[in-house]
């Protein structure tokens, strides 16, 4: 929701004008360690609640997960770093290193449209591996990546789909992990090519 917001340039309360209910986890592109919120007609909520203390649902010391969520959303410009981060990850750039767009591989490429928020989805094409390999060797640290690269970079994906891998940022992923993400990826990539 709150990346949505961002990208879109509203407030949250546009997109959920029209919602019977809201649920929005903290932890996601918040920042914060754990914690969500529930918001809707009093009677949902109620019966919500009920339910959660039927099921034994409850947190002790929950102040101070509150506290991070509510840092989380007084420093909501953190989402719009991470929406240019992944951006810059899959469009072209220039300096070096090119961004998934520009590297033209027959390994990887991106639909540079869908990437409207924090959200990169690569596609994985031309059969050469699987989403769940390139993933692994984006994880990998090899001794010739570091002799070329000149730093040991382990990349954390998702294989989403049979031929597509999912990348996220978030408030701990800075630009220069972005560019060791880059790195990596077309180092990765010039492997499987050659």
């Amino acid at each position: 929701l709150m990346n949505a917001a961002v990208a879109q340039g509203v407030e949250p309360a546009q997109i959920t004008q029209h919602c019977d209910s809201v649920s929005l986890c903290f932890s996601k592109g918040l920042g914060a360690p754990a914690g969500a919120v529930l918001a809707g007609h009093k009677e949902f909520v109620t019966e919500a609640w009920r339910v959660r203390k039927l099921l034994g649902g409850g947190m002790r010391q929950a102040g101070v997960l509150a506290a991070a969520a509510r840092v989380g959303l007084e420093h909501m410009e953190t989402l719009c770093r991470d929406h240019d981060n992944a951006r810059h990850f899959a469009e072209a750039s220039h300096p070096p290193p090119p961004g998934i767009q520009e590297l033209n591989s027959p390994v990887c490429s991106v639909n540079l449209a869908a990437v409207e928020t924090n959200i990169v989805m690569v596609s994985v094409k031309g059969g050469l591996l699987s989403p769940t390999e390139l993933c692994n060797h984006l994880q990998a640290v090899s001794k010739e990546e570091v002799a070329e690269i000149g730093e040991a970079v382990s990349v954390l994906v998702l294989p989403w789909s049979a031929h597509t891998v999912r990348a996220v940022w978030h408030r701990d992923v800075s630009a220069h992990d972005t560019e060791s993400a880059k790195n990596k990826l077309e180092f990765v990539a010039r492997k499987w090519q050659e």
